[in-house]
């Protein structure tokens, strides 16, 4: 039997896609579009069948409602059903164009032509879809790198830590990075990686992407980094950030996303404390990326 997916649909008021795209991503699913209606917004996401049942879906509704309660937002409405995984990739084709991201990116699904210009075309697979450059802390972490640019030099060895599609890889490679260690504790990332490395033309000795938390990359790499990328979950940053300062290099830096604004303070707190210093805080909308390097 072909695998299948549950394609949710939620309306809610504008004001919340920044809430409901980092609940989705919680929820585990593996890709996201967004469009504006006359009834709203609305979100389409796609999580497989296999790893989510009817009363997972029952409680994300509860808990899109408690969001937008918390938020003091309308609450929205979540539908869902399933479909095929070939009608799953038409969906998104249907959804997701080519975009401009900071002064330097852009990116495009695999089935469109690059667009002419000066821009850095990054090419990437919606089918693996685990960071599409939709959401906001990819673009502040693109936006990031392009800060960096001077320090993406061939012989700079980079990690990404928690790689997903691999797009902050890739986009740092393209800039002139020379290595890149690309971690994921999901199998399902690093294939996802793989394959938009390959979508790209990177050979894999550029890009090494294993399946293993941060713990394991230094062994990986032999020696320390010049710099991390991380977008992930405040939480999540904030456990692994002794590990950081272990596994980058003095005066070497790192760009931190996924990170709620409500939630910046205590993440500067705990760089601070483990001898990183803050270059910039970069904002958009309910969302922050932290530029910083080892003191």
């Amino acid at each position: 039997m072909a695998n299948r997916w549950w394609e949710l649909q939620i309306i809610a008021d504008p004001k919340a896609e920044d809430l409901i795209f980092w609940r989705l991503e919680q929820f585990g699913c593996q890709g996201m579009a967004s469009d504006h209606r006359p009834e709203g917004l609305r979100v389409r996401a796609y999580v497989p069948e296999i790893t989510i049942t009817v009363l997972d879906l029952s409680a994300l509704t509860l808990w899109l409602q408690q969001d937008a309660i918390a938020a003091e937002l309308p609450q929205p409405t979540l539908t869902w059903e399933l479909i095929n995984e070939e009608d799953w990739a038409s969906s998104w084709k249907e959804h997701w164009e080519i975009q401009e991201v900071g002064d330097r990116f852009v990116i495009c699904p695999a089935w469109l032509t690059p667009p002419e210009g000066d821009r850095i075309v990054l090419r990437l697979d919606p089918g693996a879809a685990f960071g599409t450059g939709t959401h906001p802390t990819t673009q502040l972490c693109l936006e990031s790198l392009e800060m960096r640019e001077s320090q993406c030099t061939p012989d700079a060895v980079l990690a990404d830590i928690g790689c997903g599609s691999g797009i902050l890889s890739i986009g740092a490679l393209l800039m002139g990075a020379g290595h890149v260690y690309a971690v994921d504790t999901d199998v399902m990332a690093i294939q996802a990686t793989c394959a938009n490395r390959e979508l790209n033309q990177i050979a894999p000795e550029h890009l090494r992407a294993e399946q293993m938390s941060i713990e394991g990359v230094m062994d990986l790499v032999g020696s320390q980094v010049d710099g991390l990328v991380c977008n992930i979950l405040a939480d999540v940053i904030m456990g692994m950030i002794p590990a950081m300062a272990q596994l980058v290099k003095p005066k070497g830096w790192a760009i931190l996303s996924g990170i709620l604004l409500e939630q910046a303070q205590e993440v500067s707190d705990v760089l601070e404390a483990h001898g990183w210093i803050i270059a910039t805080l970069w904002k958009r909308g309910e969302w922050c990326c932290f530029n910083v390097r080892r003191g």
